[in-house]
């Protein structure tokens, strides 16, 4: 069992490297839109602005949740 949640963790440390990777070249690449979706609230006043990124989050989690789908049927015996 201990070789199994090592595998796992190894695993989803790759996972998120790679989603953290993917997120800081997002930056640098804005053509591929994370963080500034149709459907993300943004709110501009006077003094500030509030900007939460709900359809960003949404994606993220759906995309994070299929590859953990993916990952736990490929690790089942």
């Amino acid at each position: 069992m201990g070789s199994q949640i090592g595998k796992f963790l190894a695993i989803a440390g790759l996972v998120i490297a790679a989603l953290g990777g993917l997120l800081m070249t997002g930056a640098r690449f804005p053509t591929l839109g994370l963080g500034r979706l149709p459907g993300d609230i943004v709110y501009k006043g006077k003094h500030g602005a509030f900007y939460f990124p709900i359809v960003t989050c949404l994606i993220l989690s759906v995309a994070l949740t299929l590859v953990l789908w993916v990952v736990s049927l490929l690790t089942r015996r």
